[in-house]
């Protein structure tokens, strides 16, 4: 049975499933795509379709979809997403997902039901010592410190390890095709239900600092510093809104995902068929910054 919807958003794009898992499908027994399957891929490609979306409650119903996103985010990394899919359910006063609002009776849709995307706020400091966290942690250290060298790395420690001042992990995942103006509703009802948290004691609702991996990549060719952050302009947000997240991060690096990425997961990424080239992106944003950032979104993603 589903949850009760909370809020609804409408969004305009191709059928969000069928981008998810269309890479391989086309191509022949070379490699290649043979000319009727490239031309129907075109066509579908550029047919929109109109779907509605509800935001809802998280529920045990939910988390096939919950961690299926979860591997799509972290592809190969050692991070334990059934644990941290069975968090993100049993924190559900805290976060929505993404279903369609109405399936047609007709539709060859499997499972009507279907996560099209989710969002939430995982307190890591109240967590500590939990196996998915402190992998998490570790992924991230490590990372940050191949990029932005070690001295970034154990400032980065210190703030994740300080009791005193707690970090929240914003996870935000959908199918790469659901439009980027659902972020807006999602992410208000997020602030208020993290505040409601807040006024009733609920560990899950006091932080001072908003830590986000999004998913990026850059056009294959282009170098990146071996130290420090690029320009922000080398990478493309996959959701588009986490730019202003990252406009307004005090600390930030990118690392690269290729050797990890898996075309059942993560798809083939081109545009307007340049290569690109897979990357995660970690931000560390103080929460008193996220005003600013919902103004952002409220002027860039108002429908």
């Amino acid at each position: 049975m589903a949850s009760s919807a909370k809020k609804r958003a409408v969004g305009l794009g191709e059928n969000p499933r069928e981008s998810d898992d269309s890479t391989d499908e086309s191509l022949g027994e070379d490699g290649d795509s043979t000319g009727e399957d490239s031309q129907a891929s075109e066509e579908e490609i550029n047919e929109e379709v109109t779907v509605d979306f509800e935001a809802h409650a998280v529920s045990r119903n939910d988390y096939n979809g919950i961690k299926k996103l979860l591997q799509q985010l972290f592809l190969k990394a050692h991070v334990n997403t059934s644990e941290m899919t069975d968090i993100i359910i049993q924190q559900n006063h805290v976060g929505s997902v993404i279903k369609q609002a109405e399936v047609p009776e007709d539709s060859d849709d499997d499972d009507p039901d279907e996560v099209f995307g989710f969002i939430t706020m995982l307190n890591l400091t109240e967590r500590k010592g939990v196996q998915c966290v402190e992998q998490l942690k570790e992924l991230i250290l490590d990372q940050c410190e191949k990029s932005s060298g070690r001295a970034a790395a154990e400032q980065l420690e210190q703030t994740l390890g300080d009791t005193a001042e707690p970090v929240g992990l914003l996870l935000s995942e959908r199918f790469v095709n659901v439009p980027p103006q659902i972020a807006l509703p999602l992410h208000k009802q997020l602030q208020e239900e993290i505040r409601e948290a807040e006024r009733t004691n609920k560990p899950s609702g006091k932080y001072h600092y908003c830590l986000m991996i999004s998913k990026t990549c850059k056009e294959v060719g282009k170098s990146v510093p071996a130290r420090g952050s690029a320009p922000k302009d080398e990478y493309m947000f996959i959701n588009a809104e986490e730019e202003f997240f990252y406009e307004h991060a005090v600390s930030k690096f990118h690392f690269s995902v290729q050797e990890d990425a898996d075309s059942c997961l993560s798809g083939r990424w081109s545009f307007d068929d340049v290569p690109m080239k897979p990357f995660r992106t970690v931000m560390l944003i103080p929460v008193d910054r996220m005003s600013a950032v919902m103004d952002k979104l409220k002027e860039y993603l108002t429908v």
